[in-house]
């Protein structure tokens, strides 16, 4: 089963200082962080911002093309994790109805969502092997002294890079 995802913010890893991408569910049950590289996190920010570059970047000259070609995606899939790494579909709709599947790295696929509109989604069972937080419900069980190591990374990243990632 898919899970729609957005992205809440790209943020600096506090251990490692690489970017990484954050991702939430719609209901607010799930938060994946992604790890990725520089100019990847660029090119989400700058679409989250609205930043429009003097030239095109590559994920817009994607969108351009597929544009020109009368191609459109229809949504991204973040569909598996292996070896520790993760695996993106992108769901092209070309012309005549014809479907494809391409595939793609989470950041890519990402930053050309963002500039065409498209759903992201992520299957349930990458979000579970990835570790993912799942917010229980209120009164949902758990202590207060329960030892979360994702909730110590989340409340760890620099707040002032949340949707502000800079290059």
């Amino acid at each position: 089963m898919y899970v729609q995802m957005k992205i809440e913010a790209v943020a600096l890893d506090p251990r490692s200082k690489g970017p990484v991408v954050l991702l939430k569910d719609t209901e607010g049950r799930y938060t994946l962080p992604i790890w990725i590289g520089v100019p990847e996190a660029a090119a989400i920010a700058y679409a989250m911002e609205g930043v429009r570059p003097p030239r095109p970047m590559t994920h817009d000259l994607l969108r351009m093309v597929l544009e020109e070609v009368g191609a459109s995606v229809h949504r991204v899939d973040i569909d598996s994790l292996e070896d520790n790494v993760f695996h993106a579909k992108i769901h092209l709709e070309l012309p005549g109805g014809v479907k494809r599947l391409i595939d793609s790295r989470p950041s890519d696929a990402m930053a050309l969502a963002l500039r065409t509109g498209a759903a992201i989604f992520a299957e349930e069972s990458v979000l579970k092997r990835a570790a993912a937080v799942e917010v229980k419900e209120p009164g949902g069980g758990g202590s207060e002294g329960d030892d979360d190591p994702w909730k110590e990374f989340l409340e760890g990243l620099d707040p002032e890079a949340f949707g502000k990632y800079k290059m």
